[in-house]
């Protein structure tokens, strides 16, 4: 059989967050990108979602390396719990690389992780693929597209992207690498399809000083911006506009104030001498000379920006007077933390703006006429579509054969899928698949939590639980101590006496007809069950402990 080039999203297809995809083609493996994604809300005490990597463990000896296209967590987050299992050289621009070393040394990952710093547009010789990096705009610097060139073809990944005629940085899409690539024929076009559903061209990330002036200018106390950690862009925002406003800058939260440390000292943050103060400086200065830039645009918990909200930051706490700008839009997921949050701003007599009212925050993703430029600018034989929901993978796919493209050359297809293309370049979606699965990560635990804890989690958080205590004699089988009833989130004990007594007969009667070991248990967890129901409607989780001596 003749060798086949494979794509294979193990990511990011079909959902938003934790992009990963692999490139196979004979016995070598190019992985792009090992991102998270935040836990759905019913995915009860997760942490973060990982992708399965299973496929690649498998092969391991294959993996070339991980070319990570930038430093948002959706690209980068899963590196610390998949470098453990698979160790391959990761390659990333400079400031990628900061984010990356912040991440993985809070992790006590970075001795051993093999980092190789690339320049955009540089070419990555990874036999048999090589890999033209080149720079595309987006809400964080240093972010790139890939080329990745096989003995089948030209396969170009977009990475996350927009055309900002204005980006803070100054850089802009590299439209003439684009171009080029164009002009020599590409097989297949892996594209960014967040916005799909989004017409027009996305807002420059230029509309968001505008705000911050007209914002700043009205502020008479403290300004507090909560973004992300990683949004290094949206930080020389703050630090540009404060300086115009003569105010000081103080960054609140670990994480990022470690990542604008890293990109200070690699230059990619600016500041004057003296804008800059450290969080316990704040009170030598006016209110109206300060501005603090923390993390909580997604309502995060443990996050500096819902800690001074509820009066639980060690070092700034929200008075009446405070403007809060929260720069981010929810991710799907997070809705319900970010409205807390905003209600608790409210509630402490805050100013507050948000997406909804001021154009605080714009997406760094094109919407549907950029996505049209570069499928014009590219004019792939194949199209597909990735890094979104099923919707908008499948308006993705209408625009892209809107604009030409055969629909049976477009694949829209989900995570673990394998797209296959032969020595002539004819592509199609094989009947073979990948693992794909959520892993989740729940504190020190890797998938440890699957859907049968969730279920049980899900249950306990419904109904509660019941556990019964009861120890028998091993010989005679009478009862030596209890029935004991221990329950929580089910009834009130002291309210439901009657209802525990019920249950403490129900359990006697049970072992008077007989039965020992797990078959008693059995049989007492389906009799209090049904007990339980009859008497509450409820169904909470039945826990027997039946011990002999």
């Amino acid at each position: 059989m003749k060798t086949r080039l494979k794509i294979i999203p193990l990511g990011g297809a079909g959902e938003i967050g934790k992009n990963m995809t692999a490139v196979e083609y004979d016995g070598a493996i190019l992985v792009v990108d090992a991102g998270l994604m935040f836990p759905e809300n019913d995915m009860l005490g997760v942490d973060i979602v990982i992708p399965d990597i299973s496929y690649l463990l498998e092969r391991r000896e294959m993996v070339r390396g991980i070319i990570i296209t930038h430093g948002h967590e959706d690209h980068i987050g899963a590196l610390p719990y998949v470098l453990p299992r698979i160790n391959p050289p990761i390659y990333a621009t400079p400031l990628t690389r900061g984010l990356i070393e912040v991440k993985l040394k809070s992790h006590k990952l970075l001795k051993d992780a093999q980092l190789c710093t690339f320049q955009m547009g540089d070419t990555l010789d990874l036999t048999p693929f090589q890999v033209q990096t080149f720079h595309v705009s987006h809400s964080i610097p240093d972010g790139v597209g890939l080329a990745i060139t096989t003995p089948v073809g030209t396969v170009v990944h977009s990475g996350d992207f927009k055309f900002d005629p204005s980006p803070v940085d100054g850089q802009l899409t590299d439209f003439a690498r684009l171009a080029q690539v164009g002009s020599r024929g590409v097989l297949a076009l892996m594209s960014d399809s967040t916005n799909a559903d989004s017409p027009g061209h996305t807002p420059s990330e230029e509309t968001i000083t505008t705000s911050f002036v007209r914002v700043f200018a009205l502020a008479e106390g403290r300004v507090i911006i909560a973004t992300f950690a990683s949004n290094i862009s949206r930080i020389q925002q703050v630090i540009d506009t404060a300086v115009r406003f003569n105010r000081k800058v103080a960054i609140v939260g670990r994480s990022m104030q470690d990542n604008a440390k890293m990109a200070m000292e690699l230059g990619y943050l600016r500041a004057p001498e003296g804008v800059l103060i450290r969080v316990d400086q704040l009170h030598q200065y006016a209110s109206n000379e300060i501005v603090i830039v923390c993390t909580g645009g997604q309502g995060e918990p443990t996050s500096a920006l819902v800690r001074m909200a509820n009066h639980d930051h060690r070092q700034v706490s929200l008075v009446r007077g405070d403007t809060v700008i929260v720069s981010a839009t929810a991710i799907p997921g997070n809705e319900e933390l970010v409205n807390r949050t905003l209600n608790n701003l409210f509630r402490a007599g805050a100013t507050v703006y948000y997406d909804q009212l001021m154009d605080v925050h714009v997406s760094g993703h094109a919407s549907r006429e950029e996505q049209k430029l570069l499928i014009n600018l590219l004019r792939p034989k194949y199209f597909i579509p990735i890094h979104g929901e099923y919707r908008h993978l499948e308006l993705h796919a209408r625009l892209a054969q809107s604009l030409g493209i055969p629909e049976d050359h477009i694949f829209v297809v989900e995570n673990g899928a394998m797209i296959e293309f032969d020595e002539h370049g004819n592509g199609r979606v094989a009947k073979e698949t990948a693992p794909a699965s959520d892993v989740l990560v729940d504190g020190l635990g890797v998938g440890d939590v699957g859907t049968t804890v969730l279920r049980d989690r899900q249950h306990l958080s419904q109904d509660g639980f019941l556990v019964a205590l009861v120890t028998l004699d091993t010989h005679t089988g009478e009862v030596v101590f209890g029935p004991e009833i221990i329950t929580h989130g089910f009834v009130y004990t002291e309210a439901a006496e009657d209802l525990i007594e019920g249950t403490k007969e129900a359990i006697l009667e049970t072992i008077k007809k007989g039965g020992q070991g797990p078959a008693l248990s059995s049989k007492l967890k389906d009799v209090l069950s049904h007990y339980l129901y009859q008497q509450t409607r409820r169904r909470p989780m039945v826990i027997p402990v039946v011990t002999e001596v």
